[in-house]
């Protein structure tokens, strides 16, 4: 379903899938770089997005500001942080009393990671696949205090579970982390297993 959303320097254009089932919780799944050709339909935010849906959850996903029908310009600096809150406040207020999860690939894991070291209690669970830590600080992982799952690809030059772990050893106490062998930053030839993966953690959650 096609959506259109109240942000904080215009429209955004999103879309919304609902669950085959009772939604028991919805999310918003955030995309990569827009610089980089990053948008709602990449194919790392499709597979995982469909995922979620497939485990029991509403899903919406949207094109940050500046990106193809959404309004605005691309900020890079936190303002698409601000666009992943007005998402959640819209979904919060189509889905009043379901749980509230965010995810994201890439610099999408980068702007849920900044929103949820802020705001955090109003999330649930967070999925981050592909943080790129080995390029960008992405320091708000030493706050995050939300549960979720991280998911690194083996062969990411843009940072793997290896080095994830060297950065912040202690977000193996409170986050679920895994990495899919062979697998390149955009999971060529693996997103059925980031599929499978992302799918048997959300129901996990749910259960």
């Amino acid at each position: 379903m096609e959506v259109w959303i109240e942000g904080p320097v215009g429209r955004l254009h999103g879309e919304l899938w609902e669950s085959e089932e009772p939604a028991r919780a919805a999310a918003v799944f955030c995309h990569p770089h827009p610089a980089h050709g990053g948008n709602m339909n990449s194919t790392v935010v499709f597979r995982s997005a469909r995922a979620l849906q497939a485990a029991g959850l509403d899903v919406l996903r949207f094109d940050f500001r500046g990106v193809r029908r959404s309004q605005g310009v691309h900020d890079g600096q936190g303002g698409e942080e601000e666009d992943l809150a007005a998402a959640l406040d819209w979904l919060e207020a189509l889905r009043p009393g379901l749980p509230l999860w965010a995810g994201g690939f890439s610099f999408g894991a980068r702007t849920v990671l900044g929103l949820a070291a802020r705001e955090g209690e109003r999330l649930e669970r967070v999925l981050l696949v592909a943080p790129p830590v080995g390029v960008y600080g992405c320091r708000p992982l030493l706050d995050l205090a939300v549960p979720g799952l991280i998911v690194m690809a083996a062969e990411d030059t843009f940072g793997t579970r290896q080095v994830l772990l060297e950065r912040f050893p202690e977000l193996a106490q409170r986050m679920s982390i895994e990495e899919i062998p062979q697998a390149d930053h955009f999971f060529r030839g693996a997103l059925d297993e980031l599929g499978e993966r992302v799918q048997a953690w959300a129901r996990k959650q749910l259960s």
